[in-house]
């Protein structure tokens, strides 16, 4: 019923820059809120940012201050721009809304594929 399509990922050196898109698309929804969590190798998937249908965000402590989400509500599109990157960002990323069906006063969430982002000299 609802699709996530990431795109944006890449190598890039540290202390460089990318930023990450999420466009969601289909039939009888709307979208509460959206966000990037991520998951390296190894570890626990981890919120990053997220940010609800009236503009309130909230960061992982480790990329307050470099990371900053937005929307593009008309387009059901958030994204995520990185500056500043560490190795330790190296993961895949991965595109989640939190969204309400026509009808249904249950919320349901729906994942992207995943982005991997590597940085690296």
């Amino acid at each position: 019923q609802v699709q996530l399509v990431e795109s944006g990922g890449g190598l890039v050196q540290p202390g460089g820059s990318l930023r990450l898109s999420c466009v969601a698309s289909g039939n009888r929804f709307s979208i509460n809120a959206m966000g990037w969590y991520r998951q390296a190798p190894g570890k626990q998937r981890e919120l990053v940012a997220r940010i609800t249908s009236g503009g309130n965000t909230n960061y992982a402590d480790s990329v307050k201050g470099r990371f900053i989400i937005s929307r593009d509500s008309h387009k059901n599109t958030v994204y995520l721009q990185m500056n500043s990157l560490k190795p330790e960002d190296t993961a895949v990323y991965y595109c989640n809304a939190e969204v309400l069906r026509y009808s249904d006063p249950r919320e349901y969430a729906y994942w992207g594929q995943g982005t991997q982002v590597t940085v690296s000299s």
